[in-house]
């Protein structure tokens, strides 16, 4: 390399640019002026890339490292960047609960069916219907114990289909639950809409829309879909599912479920062999998502099902070149394939270069070589998804089907102040859920924080904040 002054400014130029890295020169008074130059830099500004000469090596070698960016300024990046995901991961969920909570309410304040108690579910046979509270509270107690107890070997069944890999048999589980839901309890739901607004609608327009409702939620769920229709089905299967158990529950078997599952919630998620807790971990070994059709997530979650790699592959997949100008058919006796020519050059340019064409000569120039680097994310490697993609907030949908019970069941005794009191401390537990969840970092029940508070301020305003309003408005007291 020449050693003119052109050449040294030229080196100096290219190695001082954002995000490029040049061969640097091994002379002294170079170094010197570009580490002068460095020096004049604001502390705060970063530093993309620096060249530093091999100690014992030749004149001319130096290694270019990787850029450094200073500890101090990242880390309040960092955690401003968790807390805005933090945040937006609140809003995600305050939404979905919200809207299925809404839903509840807004169907028991409007349509009757609901808050009528006149059939009840095969598991709750005690039906309370003795004056005495003694005996509603034991009835209730064992009402709650037999459901729990279907839901916990339903859920171990469902741990023990899915360690055994039985996707299938799983599939045609929560498809059939999806077709009662979607068909069955949406054609009562939306008779009893259409008498409670008197809205007459025959049986055939009825059929028709009930036919294209069931099945695009079908495919929505259970395939693929837009996001935000695959989200309002879950939110209204949720809201279903908790009108069917406000409808079909006894009245203080519905408060002892409440508290119980949120115990069981707590015992499957937290324990060493809790069924939850073993389900959320093997899915994380096997690297596959949990069943949409059980979980609300405000990204888009498919579930395929994990086909067997042929023998002898060893769970690899084969990747094929491609051929452009046909199948290969065999090899010439040069070792060029006879259909895709020799590197992708055709037949007619070996025969021209057969015939004695002038050679042509390809040029190269001795240009000293240019390296771009580029600055990735402290937190992110290279070519990392989005956050939002990736991530993305999950949520049972059984959370969402007791939250929804409970303040459901809260605005059947028409109090506008009870159902309130449930639906903010309902929020409130979610929010210290979710605080817990960013500080631990593992999996955390979302049911016990929010229904305790929830039934406490259920209970306390029932029988204290009610009975002090209505004193008040009887002696037309105004706060």
């Amino acid at each position: 390399m020449s050693e003119s002054g052109s050449d040294l400014d030229a080196t100096e130029h290219t190695a001082l640019m954002d995000g490029h890295i040049a061969e640097a020169r091994p002379d002294r008074e170079l170094a010197e002026r570009i580490a002068r130059k460095r020096k004049t830099k604001s502390d705060n500004q970063r530093s993309y890339g620096s060249v530093e000469q091999i100690e014992g090596g030749p004149s001319g070698a130096s290694i270019a490292q990787q850029p450094r960016v200073p500890a101090a300024p990242v880390e309040p990046q960092i955690e401003e960047l968790e807390l805005k995901y933090g945040a937006r991961h609140v809003i995600k969920l305050f939404v979905p609960v919200t809207l299925c909570m809404l839903v509840v309410v807004a169907t028991i304040s409007s349509i009757n069916f609901y808050s009528v108690k006149d059939v009840y579910l095969a598991y709750t046979p005690f039906h309370e219907e003795s004056p005495y509270a003694s005996t509603k509270v034991w009835n209730a107690l064992a009402n709650s114990m037999i459901l729990l107890c279907v839901i916990a070997l339903m859920t171990v069944l469902l741990i023990v289909l899915y360690k055994k890999k039985c996707y299938k048999t799983i599939h045609g589980w929560l498809i059939l639950s999806s077709l009662i839901l979607l068909f069955l309890f949406s054609y009562l739901y939306i008779e009893e809409a259409l008498i409670a607004y008197n809205i007459p609608m025959d049986y055939i327009t009825l059929g028709f829309v009930l036919w294209n409702f069931g099945v695009m939620g079908m495919i929505v769920i259970h395939w693929k879909g837009p996001l935000r229709l695959q989200q309002a089905y879950l939110i209204f299967i949720a809201a279903l599912m908790a009108l069917v158990f406000i409808k079909y529950l006894p009245e203080w078997t519905t408060w002892a479920v409440l508290a119980v599952i949120s115990i069981w919630d707590l015992v499957a998620v937290l324990t060493p062999k809790g069924p939850l807790r073993i389900l959320v971990e093997t899915a994380q070994e096997r690297n596959e998502p949990i069943f949409p059709a059980l979980i609300y997530s405000s990204t888009v979650m498919y579930c395929m099902a994990a086909a067997s790699p042929a023998p002898g592959a060893a769970g690899e997949r084969e990747l094929r070149p491609l051929q452009p100008h046909g199948t290969v058919e065999g090899e010439g006796r040069d070792g060029t394939e006879a259909g895709g020519g020799e590197a992708g050059f055709d037949a007619a340019w070996r025969e021209r270069r057969d015939e004695g064409a002038a050679p042509r000569r390809l040029r190269v120039d001795s240009a000293p070589p240019r390296y771009v680097t580029r600055l990735d994310p402290p937190h992110a490697p290279p070519h990392a998804p989005d956050l939002d993609e990736e991530k993305g907030v999950k949520l049972g949908l059984g959370d969402f089907i007791f939250y929804s019970v409970l303040v459901g069941k809260a605005s059947s005794y028409g109090d506008w102040n009870t159902t309130l009191a449930c639906f903010v401390a309902i929020l409130i537990g979610l929010c210290l859920t979710l605080l817990l969840l960013a500080i631990l970092k593992k999996a955390l029940p979302a049911l016990p924080i929010s229904i305790t508070f929830g039934l406490i301020f259920y209970f306390a305003t029932r029988s204290v904040v009610k009975p002090f309003a209505d004193a008040l408005a009887a002696e037309q007291v105004f706060i």
